[in-house]
């Protein structure tokens, strides 16, 4: 159901089977691509085997190189097959742009070490250096923004990108317990909501990585979002 797109060759129509694997381990990120493409009548799933593959170094020094290169890595495990991959994180005005493409790593590369008795308190670690950082800085002067970069590729090549981004302000204190990353300090003025207290189909609508996939999806051939009636 729902993994067949529209193609046209000399005269005739037919349907071209399109699967979908997501290169991520990660579940906040499988789950916004999975709302995402049920929106569309299709299905992601995460690519086979992923936790034995190496991971590649992601090196990059935007978000769209990295992207690209995880795409076009996974890509080599699965022949034949469309693989999407992202890159996204948080920019922050006031810190220069920071933490960017180290959104993931903020904590990590500030020396921060999880306690040993923690099961993975990355996001709580690096929203309390974010928010160290931004002491004395006052609430209009702490724009920031989430961007993602979203990169298809099959067989080593990459076949297309696309961006989102959402734009927001960091609070002093986090608010709401959806979502993962920075999305309990990251505020939405005009729905005086963080994105943690957003619905999931609210914030994929609203968010970055939806607005990514939105973007990409039609570059794929995929027709617009399924309307229930």
């Amino acid at each position: 159901m729902g993994r067949f797109l529209l193609a046209t060759q000399a005269n005739y129509t037919f349907l071209m089977a399109i699967r979908l694997y997501a290169a991520t381990t990660n579940q906040g990120k499988l789950r916004d691509f999975r709302i995402a493409a049920a929106a569309h009548g299709l299905d992601i799933e995460p690519l086979p085997e992923l936790g034995k593959i190496p991971a590649p170094e992601e090196d990059g020094l935007t978000f769209a190189a990295n992207a690209t290169l995880k795409a076009v890595y996974y890509s080599r495990f699965a022949h034949g097959e469309w693989v999407l991959a992202d890159d996204s994180g948080l920019e922050v005005d006031a810190l220069n742009g920071a933490p960017g493409v180290r959104s993931a790593r903020f904590a990590a590369d500030a020396g921060v070490v999880d306690s040993p008795d923690a099961n993975d308190n990355t996001d709580v670690w690096n929203n309390l250096v974010l928010l160290q950082r931004l002491a004395g800085v006052p609430q209009e002067q702490r724009t920031a923004r989430y961007r993602c970069v979203l990169a298809a590729a099959r067989d080593a090549v990459t076949l297309h990108t696309a961006e989102g981004a959402v734009e927001g302000l960091i609070l002093e204190a986090p608010r709401g317990t959806g979502g993962f990353g920075y999305d309990p300090l990251f505020y939405l003025p005009a729905l005086d909501l963080t994105m943690a207290e957003l619905d999931l189909e609210t914030k994929h609508a609203l968010s970055h990585r939806g607005r990514a996939i939105a973007a990409l999806f039609p570059m794929l051939g995929v027709q617009g979002p399924i309307i229930q009636k």
